[in-house]
């Protein structure tokens, strides 16, 4: 048995599950619809696969090689984090001054029915998806983390492509089925998740955490 594979599993499995703005970007996405967190979460994957596949071709290296670029590739992912952010806080304060919890509000409709989803807007999906990818795709940390932990999982001996090929393959897998399970999940409790102060405080959340990573990714951007 490969005892390196399975620990690289346990590995990848915590670093994909662990929350953060991919999480935040999910679960903000499936609250509008079912059909939105899914696009986000195929979203996310898809930037994972972008950075494996630079890791393996070794095109993530120049990238940390290079403070200027690695420098613009933070500051881009920085602003877009706050502007998902700010946009997430703008939202939820909007939502403040909007009924729905008084006595006087109808009872909220069984979460199977077409009742207690939101109207689809077009383009939703295709923004979702967007959204997913770009939030992944220009996270600055994710070059070094994969340079870092790939080769520590390749045995002595071994081809290194194959390998890392393997490993990298892993990796999004998992996200494949991890981010689209988190926004099924959301979507299954859409009845009680989009009562109006539950949606208000999600929204907050994930406001402020997609803001303070963007402006942690600004400030280190300054201090460099």
């Amino acid at each position: 048995m490969d005892g390196q594979l399975i620990a690289f599993t346990g590995v990848a499995a915590g670093m994909v599950a662990m929350p953060g703005a991919d999480f935040a970007v999910v679960v903000r996405n499936a609250l509008d619809s079912r059909r939105a967190g899914v696009a986000a979460a195929v979203g996310v994957a898809g930037g994972l696969l972008v950075h494996t596949a630079l890791a393996v071709a070794g095109l993530a290296a120049v990238l940390v090689a290079v403070p200027a670029l690695f420098g613009a590739v933070q500051l881009l992912g920085g602003i877009y984090l706050l502007y998902l952010g700010v946009g997430a806080l703008v939202v939820a304060v909007r939502r403040t001054g909007t009924p729905g919890d008084a006595a006087t509000a109808p009872a909220a409709a069984p979460a199977d029915s077409p009742a207690a989803r939101p109207a689809a807007r077009p383009g939703t999906a295709g923004r979702s998806l967007r959204q997913g990818f770009l939030t992944n795709a220009l996270n600055p940390k994710a070059p070094v983390l994969f340079l870092s932990l790939l080769p520590q999982f390749v045995p002595v001996g071994e081809p290194a492509l194959p390998r890392t090929l393997l490993l990298a393959t892993m990796v999004v897998a998992m996200a494949l089925v991890w981010f689209p399970a988190v926004a099924l999940l959301v979507d299954h409790l859409g009845s009680w998740l989009r009562r109006p102060r539950v949606t208000r405080a999600l929204e907050g959340v994930t406001g402020a955490l997609l803001t303070t990573l963007g402006g942690i990714l600004l400030v280190e951007v300054v201090l460099a």
